[in-house]
């Protein structure tokens, strides 16, 4: 579902008991007036349907990032990812820390970057998937490998940012969570080698950077559904 900014007609001015010139003269005033702003609006909403700008559209979309070190429940455990900041939405809403609602049905696509680290001294893996209504997205998985620390100095951890895209179908009302699980569970304050997931803050050396969210993930519209 689109929206296209709208316009308010003006209100038209109340009759006269008899016939007033300066009345007509301002009826016609109005009535210009809403001819002008159709006229503006009519070319705005052509322009959006057309791509000729797109500026005045809206689209049903949310983004979001969270902002925590995230561990696994456990080896092998189904893990839900957090979300603690909407960065942006429109006809979803976020449910921390793991959901977001949708407002309108719809062909969506959930794009994701999950940051994870691995303080193990070798490769381990990591699963990732979509959830609708607490029930697994068919064809929905990817599998991704951390690659393992080079050594056990800080900051010699393996590093991956697990990128991927799913295209799906939701009605209004469902709720999305994407999933995570992995066969080695680390965890940072035990401290436990394996894979978690890691952020960052924002810093100022040894060069300027923004935070590193362990998440970002956005679900955008892609078409009404058949």
């Amino acid at each position: 579902m689109a929206f296209v900014l709208n316009f308010r007609n003006s209100p038209l001015p109340n009759p006269p008991a008899e016939f007033d010139a300066q009345y007509v003269r301002q009826m016609i005033r109005v009535l210009e007036l809403y001819f002008d702003q159709s006229d503006a609006w009519n070319l705005q909403l052509y322009n959006a349907l057309t791509g000729v700008t797109g500026n005045n559209i809206v689209l049903p979309h949310i983004a979001a990032s969270d902002s925590t070190d995230q561990i696994a429940g456990g080896n092998n455990t189904p893990t839900v990812v957090n979300w603690n900041t909407l960065d942006s939405g429109f006809g979803w809403t976020l449910n921390a820390p793991g959901s977001a609602i949708s407002t309108f049905a719809g062909v969506y696509k959930i794009t994701y970057s999950l940051q994870f680290i691995n303080s193990a001294n070798a490769i381990h893996y990591v699963t990732v998937w979509l959830k609708v209504n607490n029930n697994d997205v068919p064809n929905s998985s990817t599998i991704f490998h951390v690659p393992a620390r080079k050594s056990a100095t800080a900051g010699q951890e393996g590093y991956l940012a697990a990128y991927s895209e799913i295209t799906f179908t939701v009605a209004a009302g469902d709720e999305i969570e994407l999933y995570w699980a992995t066969d080695l569970a680390g965890n940072p304050t035990t401290p436990t080698n394996g894979v978690y997931m890691f952020h960052d803050a924002a810093q100022t050396t040894p060069f300027a950077r923004p935070a590193i969210p362990s998440a970002i993930g956005s679900i955008t519209y892609v078409s009404a559904t058949t």
